[in-house]
């Protein structure tokens, strides 16, 4: 068993996203009264957003050495690539976002940034610490990620990293040819029944899934090209995409041509997206086995004994409402009965 068991990890480790596998404590910081930190996580985004933004329209400028003259080329169209390659190495403080590991990295930051405003809390401690290594490694490898009040809400920052990275993989699939919506919900399933979840954690998130979903909103919301499919008839007159590609007038002039850069359009609002759903304690885990369920259920007996999962059913019932046809894909069984 334990030439196998090297080689999973060591797969593990170096596939693209896995460092999103950290799991979250959810019950045992159930009752600790915690700062809300959700207009500190929109100020650190929309800094990230300007970054980005500012640096797809610095590439319109190229200057090449030839022969010794600078020769100064711009391409003054808007890139849409430039711009979501841009966003995303800004939004994750990397050079190398096209890499795996950086809705982990994501979520490091922010137990950094927040740090004495969030709950930490050691797997020993936790309801999982019964997992062995064989049942979960990954979660037996890493620490677990922080508990936060963003919006209200107690809310793991994993979830966080699953919102910009798993939700950039769910807008990369569905932008491919024949492709859609549904079929990065296929894959996201797979990978949290995978990768993400049961084979690295002992773990199925339907929070993450939900995250991940908002996380497609948000990528689809930068230039706004398909419909938000929460949004009805009334929102989508009033909404608008976070970045528009616009003439800049003074540019213009100077240069006796049109100058059209990238400009940030409406403010990042985690508000928009975030819900009861992100918070396990009411959209519940699954896990790999009866072994490992039975262990977690023991923990959280002696945590808290008067704790079920849903903790808040009429969350439960406003969610199924909310995302309507992706409810099933996207909420726990046990929260759907809630309706």
């Amino acid at each position: 068993m334990k030439i196998p068991m090297v080689f999973i990890v060591s797969v593990g480790l170096c596939a693209p996203g896995i460092g999103s596998a950290a799991e979250v404590d959810s019950v045992t910081a159930r009752h600790i009264e915690l700062e809300d930190v959700l207009e500190d996580i929109n100020a650190i985004i929309n800094t990230r957003i300007s970054e980005g933004v500012d640096k797809a329209n610095a590439g319109r400028v190229v200057i090449d050495d030839i022969e010794g003259i600078e020769v100064i080329t711009r391409h003054d169209d808007c890139d849409v690539d430039d711009l979501y390659a841009e966003l995303r190495k800004s939004l994750f403080q990397s050079l190398t976002a096209s890499w795996g590991l950086k809705g982990y990295d994501f979520d490091l930051q922010m137990r950094q940034l927040l740090s004495g405003r969030t709950y930490s809390l050691s797997l020993s401690d936790s309801i999982y610490r019964d997992i062995s290594y064989l049942e979960g490694f990954s979660l037996n490898l890493k620490e677990l990620s922080d508990v936060a009040n963003i919006g209200g809400q107690r809310v793991g920052l994993d979830k966080l990293g699953h919102f910009f990275s798993e939700g950039w993989q769910y807008f990369e699939i569905s932008r491919q040819a024949g492709a859609g919506l549904d079929d990065a919900l296929d894959w996201g399933s797979g990978k949290e029944a995978g990768l993400f979840g049961y084979t690295t954690t002992g773990v199925f998130s339907y929070a993450d899934l939900v995250a991940n979903f908002n996380g497609w909103r948000f990528w689809n919301r930068v230039l706004l090209k398909q419909r938000d499919p929460l949004s009805g008839i009334i929102e989508r007159l009033f909404d608008r995409p976070y970045v528009t590609c616009n003439i800049q007038i003074v540019d213009s002039f100077r240069q006796f041509r049109l100058v059209r850069a990238w400009q940030v359009n409406r403010q990042f609002e985690l508000g928009d997206y975030i819900d009861a759903m992100w918070d396990e304690a009411n959209n519940c885990n699954s896990y790999a086995d009866p072994v490992i369920e039975a262990k977690v259920m023991s923990r959280i007996a002696e945590t808290d004994p008067g704790y079920v999962c849903p903790v808040d059913a009429k969350a439960c019932s406003m969610a199924a409402e909310k995302y309507a046809d992706y409810a099933s894909q996207l909420l726990h069984p046990r929260c759907l009965n809630m309706r």
